[in-house]
């Protein structure tokens, strides 16, 4: 990764292990009792907890925030119980029990955010959570897979798409950066089940957009993003009227978002959204 993003020994998160249905779920966590404010993070399904951390997690606990960024099942650093094969319906059931885990240990105001197909899954998870569980989301992407069109434009080919499973791929402009992605076996090399995929193309959220009122929605959307461009988020935000709609281009980002300006605009974005909706 470029040297600005690297974590020392200093600077690395605390790792730990909870234990969710007899998974070892792993999580980075800057701790931070005196924050007034969590964030969770959540990432695609082309990257890990640690990469979580490097755009995010540091430098939003740099200013102040509690930071966790969580390694869902499949990928990661997590181990998925024997003899299971998660579907996308776990990750999301996952999200909801780790914040009302969270919630257990203190009541501090939580914003979740997701990367990449995590956006909509932050969508998915405000809908089925408790009321009042989350003060805010923030996504990069928020994409309906039961759109045909937005399969069609997310997928690796046209075939792939009509036939439900797509190439979840990881498309960053650092071509150094991602090189070394594509060789990481807990993110970007990664493979997917059939099932998982088939549950992620899909899924129905427990309340759609139009009725949808549990919190505040952030885009933070990469402005040179070759995989998934403003308009695939459309179907879904534009029916989002009950609560306020925020959208902030990055600039010069691709899909992993590390490029400047595009990465200091999105750090800035989600820790003003968050400042405003958790005082």
């Amino acid at each position: 990764m470029p040297a600005r993003l690297r974590l020392t020994d200093d600077t690395a998160p605390e790792e730990e292990f909870w234990t969710w249905r007899g998974h070892r779920v792993h999580l980075d966590r800057y701790p931070n009792p005196k924050a007034g404010a969590k964030v969770v993070l959540h990432r695609g399904v082309g990257t890990n907890g640690r990469q979580m951390s490097l755009i995010l997690g540091a430098p939003l606990a740099r200013r102040g925030f509690e930071t966790v960024a969580l390694d869902n099942l499949g990928y990661d650093l997590t181990q998925v119980r024997p003899g299971t094969t998660p579907s996308y319906d776990d990750w999301g059931d996952l999200v909801v029990d780790f914040l009302a885990h969270e919630q257990s240990r203190d009541d501090r105001p939580i914003v979740l955010s997701g990367l990449s197909a995590g956006g909509m899954l932050t969508y998915h998870v405000a809908a089925k959570a408790p009321r009042g569980t989350l003060r805010g989301i923030v996504g990069m992407t928020f994409l309906d897979q039961r759109d045909q069109q937005v399969r069609d434009e997310t997928a690796h080919d046209r075939l792939t798409a009509r036939a439900g499973v797509p190439f979840m791929g990881l498309l960053a402009n650092d071509p150094a950066a991602m090189k070394v992605l594509m060789k990481d076996r807990t993110s970007a090399a990664n493979w997917g089940s059939v099932r998982f995929l088939d549950r992620y193309m899909n899924y129905a959220p427990a309340v759609e957009p139009e009725d949808f009122d549990a919190c505040p929605v952030l885009l933070t959307q990469p402005a040179e993003d070759r995989w998934t461009p403003p308009h695939p988020s459309v179907p879904v935000l534009s029916r989002i009227t009950k609560v306020p709609v925020d959208t902030v281009m990055l600039d010069n980002a691709g899909h992993y978002p590390l490029e400047e300006p595009g990465l200091g605009q999105m750090q800035d974005a989600i820790a003003d959204f968050v400042t405003k909706h958790t005082r």
